[in-house]
């Protein structure tokens, strides 16, 4: 087994107009006090180099990132442009934060790179570029040969973690692709990232109900019974500690909390709403179900601050800190 603990952890850029860059720089100033390991930033040297107070070094290799890294953030060059104008996106900062994490992805398949953590980049923007992915989650899991529907996003914060069953959709198109094989598909990755990236070792999974109230046995509406429950029965036969669907609106104070390692939430905002308001400021995006570890903040480009030096740099450091928690992990509890 590669020991991907010994390798720095690439950070991609993310939109160069946005915060990526800056909160990068804030975490690497603040490598001591919150004991992060090496790690080196990819994307223009240009978007790094006037970080106020922050030394940065160009770096050729990922290698070399660990030598600069106590004296300055490490850059691996690979866009050659003018700085970005901060909170103004434009289609060579897409191009530049899709080059950036296509890099940081094949570095950590390659072993290169012991991680994978992404700073927020304009969907918008990239989807101009031709980029045909829903998120970068998409994209790395494509990278890694995984298939979109194994590759599911968990939300953590230190004492919540939460996994939306649907992401990017509409509301109203939740119940279409609310099936019982997606149940089963999220349950699985839920489980085994508790057990290798998190080290428990008897993970318990509490499971919200599509409707109000569960469905109240059928009077507010029938998935639970007809989608749910089926899937529930299958996990359970296969060893899993997992609830009957639970009401949401009762699930996530801290009695409710203390009873599960997951939720798995049908929708969205079902799943990061709790989750972003307890943990704002540092709750982290982790994909399951891949061969690498990939981290993220759990926040945007954030273009009407960038540039004035007041981004909060906390999500991308529990990020960081996450991912190395992860490989530690996994080290211990197997690939």
């Amino acid at each position: 087994m590669a020991d991907w603990d010994a390798k720095p952890f690439a950070i991609s850029c993310g939109d160069p107009a946005g915060v990526g860059p800056e909160i990068i720089g804030k975490s690497w100033k603040q490598r001591v006090a919150a004991g992060l390991k090496p790690f080196f930033a990819i994307g223009n040297f240009a978007d790094f180099k006037n970080l106020s107070g922050i030394p940065v070094q160009k770096i050729d290799q990922p290698m070399e990132a660990g030598d600069a890294f106590q004296q300055a953030l490490p850059v691996l060059h690979i866009h050659e442009a003018a700085a970005a104008i901060p909170g103004e996106a434009t289609l060579d900062g897409a191009q530049c934060s899709l080059h950036a994490l296509e890099i940081a992805s094949g570095l950590a398949r390659s072993g290169d790179a012991g991680a994978v953590i992404t700073a927020p980049v304009s969907k918008t923007q990239l989807y101009k570029i031709g980029f045909r992915y829903p998120g970068q989650t998409e994209f790395v899991s494509e990278r890694c040969g995984i298939a979109r529907e194994n590759a599911v996003m968990m939300l953590a914060g230190p004492t919540l973690r939460v996994v939306p069953m649907t992401t990017h959709i509409a509301l109203h198109d939740v119940p279409e692709h609310f099936t019982e094989s997606l149940i089963v598909a999220c349950a699985r990755a839920a489980e085994k990232a508790l057990i290798r990236s998190f080290g428990i070792e008897k993970p318990r999974i509490a499971i919200a109900g599509l409707n109000p109230h569960a469905g109240e046995n059928g009077n507010l509406g029938h998935e639970e019974q007809r989608v749910m429950q089926p899937a529930i029965a299958k996990l359970r036969e296969q060893g899993m500690n997992i609830t009957d669907p639970l009401p949401a609106d009762t699930m996530f104070h801290e009695e409710a909390r203390s009873k599960y390692d997951v939720a798995l939430c049908p929708y969205h905002d079902q799943a990061l709403i709790p989750l972003k308001t307890l943990h704002f400021f540092d709750g982290v995006n982790i994909t399951l179900g891949l061969p690498i570890v990939r981290t993220s903040p759990d926040h945007g480009t954030a273009f009407n601050i960038a540039g004035q030096d007041i981004a909060d740099p906390r999500s991308m450091i529990a990020a960081i800190q996450m991912a190395a928690t992860a490989v530690s992990n996994r080290q211990t509890y197997g690939h």
